[in-house]
């Protein structure tokens, strides 16, 4: 089982922990585990130290650890972090920083 002290991602690859889903709809009913969407929102925990173009210059990473980003619902690959499901994905699949 990892944990997130010894997962340190790679060229433009970033580590993120999903937030929890909602237990209800906005109209108060609560859904079941096996029915509930996967989040597409999550909490940056560790980034990789950016790629190299063509000429070997690096390119750094525009995000940073701590920061919520909304990323793509099939991009990346799902790693077990404790008893959750945390996704590691390029920075490329993120779409947006979440305020």
């Amino acid at each position: 089982m990892a944990t997130k002290t010894n997962i340190k991602p790679l060229f433009d690859n970033v580590l993120i922990k999903p937030v929890q889903a909602e237990p209800k709809t906005t109209g108060g009913i609560y859904l079941p585990e096996n029915v509930k969407e996967k989040p597409q929102v999550g909490e940056i925990v560790a980034v990789g130290t950016g790629v190299y173009d063509d000429k070997g210059n690096l390119i750094p990473m525009i995000v940073k650890v701590g920061q919520k980003v909304l990323y793509k619902k099939w991009g990346g690959d799902e790693y077990k972090v404790g008893h959750e499901e945390w996704k590691l994905v390029r920075q490329t699949d993120i779409l947006a920083i979440v305020d």
